[in-house]
């Protein structure tokens, strides 16, 4: 665990930072025939064993019926596009992006939701997967009429895949990360994000701590920045890594961006050894703390959450499982947390 020391201005106060304002969010994702608001659960059992006084969880297991807060994200942007090239005419918007194609790399989430995004606005989708994201998840992507391509042994060789298929065939990469000269879209998946933040702040009193689970940060960067945005100062912001890929952790220790080393990681959809830019310019501005959560205790942790009626996958509990690994919350303490998946077989 390490404390932050650039908490309040961050790495880079004058670059881009991530949308904090969720208030046009969801004029666009109404737009979507299965939006709808998740539940905050109260868990006192959970409560009970972290030595905590509460512990609210935003439910995204049923988002948009994706399974998976991603499904914010992807949506949000190509939304955005339709609505600017074909107004909130119905007869013009949902087939506003045909004759579009939207590329993306993903470890099976972002993909759902891209794909979803562009066959509600008439858009084609073509997801690059790598050799590690399980059948099922391409099964899906297919179900939602994306077109899927096998690249690569890991994320990483996937996204250089779909970088150069966008370059090679003028396609629209739309990528849930940002780094120097790609920011506008990723911007906009951020921003998705925010209306889970927006849910939660108008579902509960303010908490004392929020543990967010991140990868390369975006749900942990746009929820921190909403939740600023909403109640200041005041709650504890705790980002909770993998030990295997501790990007964020990296960069802050070494004051800029860096890419990390580590084996392979259980949290699939957290084993990212380079941070998001925008995600990492705003969390070094809000998070008040980092940690990482190792393989055994993350794995124990979704036991727990199982045992209790929260199915999920490592990567979706991470933040809940880092509860029970000693971060030493005050008695008093009201956690908010994230259960930002739904379990693989579910």
């Amino acid at each position: 665990m390490i404390e932050n020391p650039w908490r309040g201005t961050g790495l880079d106060p004058d670059g881009m930072m991530p949308i904090a304002d969720a208030s046009g969010v969801a004029d666009l994702l109404a737009l979507c025939p299965m939006h709808a608001e998740t539940p905050l659960c109260d868990a006192p059992e959970l409560a009970r064993l972290a030595g905590v006084a509460s512990v609210s969880i935003k439910d995204e297991r049923t988002r948009m019926g994706l399974g998976s807060f991603k499904a914010l994200g992807a949506v949000h942007a190509i939304a955005r596009a339709a609505v600017a090239r074909g107004g909130h005419d119905p007869a013009a918007l949902f087939s506003a992006l045909n004759g579009q194609t939207y590329v993306a790399a993903s470890a099976g989430n972002h993909g759902l939701s891209v794909a979803a995004g562009a066959r509600i606005f008439g858009a084609r989708a073509v997801i690059y997967l790598s050799a590690t994201v399980p059948d099922p998840f391409a099964q899906r992507l297919a179900g939602y009429g994306a077109e899927v391509v096998r690249a690569g042994a890991d994320y990483e060789a996937s996204m250089d895949a779909a970088m150069q298929a966008a370059e090679d065939n003028g396609w629209t990469l739309l990528s849930d990360s940002s780094w120097p000269g790609y920011t506008e879209l990723p911007l906009r998946v951020m921003e998705g994000y925010t209306q889970m933040a927006a849910e939660a702040v108008a579902q509960m009193e303010m908490p004392t701590h929020i543990l967010l689970q991140a990868g390369v940060g975006g749900l942990a960067a746009a929820v921190a920045a909403h939740a600023r945005l909403a109640w200041g100062d005041a709650p504890d912001i705790i980002v909770v890594e993998p030990e295997a890929a501790p990007a964020l952790i990296d960069s802050i220790e070494a004051g800029a961006l860096v890419t990390s080393e580590g084996p392979v990681s259980c949290m699939g959809r957290l084993d990212c050894k380079t941070p998001s830019m925008i995600a990492l310019a705003g969390l070094s501005r809000d998070a008040d703390r980092f940690v990482t959560i190792s393989e055994e205790d993350v794995r124990a942790g979704v036991d727990t959450l199982a045992r209790h009626g929260f199915d999920t996958t490592p990567s979706g509990g991470a933040g809940l499982a880092a509860l029970f690994t000693g971060l030493n919350l005050p008695s008093d303490a009201r956690v908010l947390a994230f259960l930002s998946e739904g379990p693989e077989d579910g």
